[in-house]
């Protein structure tokens, strides 16, 4: 594998969610929402996201280096990739909550699948997406628990 080709495996999550960070940075309106119990503070967010994107980019990496030919996880990869940086757009660019709940319902179903995906192959690369799926999860709590809170 091609050194470029790596790192792109490695820093492409950190680098798209990054992007979409700065885009949706003159929307967020975090701090004036009513906020569910356990709902960390808005400086949590990029150091989580940051670390998460940045496993997902070795568990891929991992996965690519081994040569594995399974399209299927290529492609439910690079979905859940973009489902993810579609919700902050939707969340608070759009500020379309609902739909926001259900996006991140989908992003949810989409991770699950693609650590089973990543179990058969390399059992590794689904460990590192633990924290994903567990932050994903929270973040649909905070998401659901903010429609709730802010009858929006």
């Amino acid at each position: 594998m091609k050194k470029g080709i790596s790192l792109f495996y490695l820093f492409f999550p950190l680098i798209i969610g990054g992007m979409v960070g700065l885009f949706i940075s003159n929307y967020m309106d975090y701090e004036l929402l009513n906020l569910p119990p356990l709902a960390p503070p808005k400086i949590f967010f990029p150091i989580a996201w940051s670390v998460i994107y940045l496993l997902m980019g070795i568990s891929y990496y991992l996965w690519q280096k081994e040569q594995f030919h399974d399209g299927k996880v290529s492609f439910f990869y690079y979905l859940q990739l973009f489902v993810n940086v579609l919700w902050p757009i939707i969340f608070f660019a759009l500020k379309w909550r609902f739909v926001a709940i259900l996006w991140i319902l989908l992003l949810d179903i989409l991770v699950i699948y693609l650590l089973s995906l990543f179990s058969k192959e390399k059992k590794v690369c689904s460990y590192l997406n633990y924290p994903y799926l567990l932050w994903s999860l929270f973040a649909t709590y905070l998401t659901i628990g903010i429609y709730i809170l802010n009858g929006i």
